[in-house]
């Protein structure tokens, strides 16, 4: 499973690609905001600042939400660097941008999924990655990792290549889980992806190591 880190920060990307696990990023409008940046040509250029850390796919999202304009913003993000994947929403005029661009060779993640048959409607349309928001489901007491199963089986029932990504991935047990449901790839904050490092055993077993080392060597 991909390990993506959703966020716009440069030091959380930094640190998840010093690791040497990240395998890309996902990023949106609010997330830039938080970071403090603001305004088209900024945004711009934070993705590409974004693209010259890690070494994968970096997810760029249309603000359009008609077709025309998410073609024109989606080429336009396309542009800025190979490794830009261009984020459409799952509406009407989203998968139509989808399937325009995947005709083209441009790589897309339809995002905001929130069901079987839009993740369907999606993989119809050519979409590279679907991002179904396992947390948002599970904050209206809606089973999460239910609908990455279910989608799992209807790609796999017709072979479509698009990639199940986890979005929305809260906690540690949200990445174990959906790799063992099989998710092709899980975004979420940085501290899903250290949380999996620890485990008391780990810490007292280091620790009881490092004693007795010190012990032999008085």
């Amino acid at each position: 499973m991909k390990f993506f880190i959703d966020t716009a920060n440069l030091n959380e990307i930094a640190e998840a690609q010093a690791l040497g696990v990240l395998d890309g990023v996902t990023t949106n409008p609010s997330l830039m905001a938080k970071e403090g940046i603001t305004g088209a040509a900024n945004i711009l250029k934070h993705y590409v600042d974004i693209c010259n850390i890690v070494d994968g796919d970096v997810s760029a999202e249309v603000i359009a939400t008609d077709f025309e304009g998410m073609v024109q913003q989606g080429e336009e993000l396309a542009a800025l660097h190979p490794q830009i994947v261009v984020k459409l929403p799952m509406i009407a005029a989203g998968v139509k941008a989808c399937k325009y661009f995947s005709d083209k060779g441009i790589r897309t993640n339809v995002t905001l999924v929130f069901s079987v048959g839009q993740a369907l409607l999606a993989a119809k349309a050519g979409a590279t990655y679907v991002s179904p928001f396992l947390g948002r489901l599970d904050d209206i007491s809606t089973d999460g990792l239910g609908l990455i199963a279910e989608i799992r089986q209807v790609y796999d029932n017709y072979d479509f290549k698009t990639q199940i990504l986890s979005a929305s991935v809260r906690n540690t047990m949200h990445v174990i889980n959906c790799a063992k449901i099989g998710s092709d790839v899980m975004t979420g904050p940085l501290s899903s992806i250290t949380g999996l490092l620890k485990h008391p055993l780990t810490d007292s077993g280091l620790a009881q190591f490092l004693a007795d080392y010190q012990k032999g060597n008085k």
